[in-house]
């Protein structure tokens, strides 16, 4: 039977209603924090983790690998991609005699920011006899995204270093384009606590336009820089990354500043670069330890 007596007291008519008092404060959105530290050295003969520490969004697995001389360290952000206000840190460190390549487990996604920039901030330090290999796989800037990113390194006299970073500007084949945001970019590199290199980089503002100045990247959807550094490193290993970079799908130059390999290439998207780098590491792969070729990881 349908009741008339009852009063609807948990509501109130429409007329008498009221925005609650923090309607009007701002939505707090949640932001990611990531930290990961890795120390690997050498022990019963071959290199091996000795510190792991993890936080918040950032992870770390370590598959087997193939030489048991160089240790295997994937890098995961499980928050699934970076948006404005997250912060990631990262510190790997390699002793004496051991052997770190450490990859990214897929490329990393900086999407939109609504304002604030996102950080990611990485410490690497390679001592003497050391080999670290830093790979991780391409960042790729969406519209609107703003990424703040600093990476320091430290090396002793006889340590060997390999690194690559990639960029690439939208996903090209969905036909995404990246007409603002902001990329600032900033890798140091010391010797012995001595300065060896600096090399900044600032892409910010109308990226699209920015991007089809010659002195920029000259139309280049993706990017990427190569360093190489310690015993090997030289003109004869240098010639031979410039004979790959000439027959890649790509623009590319590749010189020595001091003991220090630098490479840089230009790309119409990413599937071009990641040609194109897999082309310039293959002479580069096997003085640094890893015979195998590229990281299993990017075969994926």
């Amino acid at each position: 039977m349908l009741r008339t007596d009852l009063h609807d007291e948990l509501s109130e008519p429409e007329a008498d209603r009221t925005e609650p008092a923090h309607a009007a404060e701002p939505i707090r959105l949640q932001r990611a924090r990531g930290f990961v530290e890795l120390e690997v050295g050498v022990r019963a003969g071959a290199s091996a983790l000795l510190v792991h520490r993890e936080a918040g969004c950032s992870k770390a697995r370590f598959p087997k690998s193939l030489d048991p001389r160089l240790f295997e360290a994937v890098l995961i952000n499980a928050a699934g991609g970076i948006a404005g206000g997250d912060r990631i840190e990262q510190r790997l460190r390699v002793r004496a005699g051991a052997s770190l390549l450490a990859s990214g487990q897929a490329a990393e996604k900086i999407y939109r920011s609504l304002g604030p920039e996102a950080h990611i901030e990485t410490r690497l330090e390679v001592e003497p006899g050391g080999t670290l290999l830093w790979l991780p796989q391409e960042t790729i800037l969406f519209d609107g995204a703003r990424l703040d990113r600093t990476l320091e390194v430290d090396l002793a006299s006889e340590a060997r270093f390999l690194l690559v970073e990639a960029v690439v500007l939208g996903r090209t084949a969905r036909g995404e384009r990246v007409r603002t945001g902001a990329l600032r970019d900033r890798r140091v590199l010391r010797c012995e606590g001595e300065l060896l290199l600096v090399d900044p980089f600032r892409l910010e503002g109308p990226i699209a336009e920015l991007a089809e100045r010659p002195a920029l990247l000259g139309g280049a959807r993706a990017f990427a820089t190569l360093f190489a550094l310690g015993p090997g490193t030289d003109e004869d290993r240098l010639q031979a990354v410039r004979g790959r970079l000439a027959q890649v799908p790509a623009r590319a130059a590749a010189g020595l500043r001091g003991p220090v390999l630098v490479a840089r290439l230009l790309a119409a998207d990413g599937f071009a670069l990641r040609r194109a780098l897999a082309s310039a590491l293959e002479p580069l792969l096997p003085a640094f330890g890893l015979e195998s070729g590229l990281p299993r990881v990017w075969r994926c």
